[in-house]
């Protein structure tokens, strides 16, 4: 049986970083059977009282463009 990675994922120190914008962590993770690559931002509170991790998701699967009319 094979292990099933549904609704998993893994995220970890993006050591390839070059500028503030690229992200600070870099993964993937598979919800509801489809896949997707994760980024992570470390981000500091406007309040000063800690951080915490700015997410995005993108799909690895580019959508397939509509056909021209």
């Amino acid at each position: 049986m094979d292990y099933d990675n549904t609704n998993r994922g893994i995220i970890s120190r993006n050591d390839r970083k070059e500028t503030e914008k690229h992200p600070d962590f870099k993964g993937q993770i598979n919800v509801g059977g489809v896949d997707y690559w994760l980024d992570g931002w470390t981000q500091k509170r406007k309040d000063g009282t800690g951080s915490f991790l700015s997410l995005s998701i993108k799909p690895k699967q580019a959508a397939a463009a509509p056909a021209p009319l």
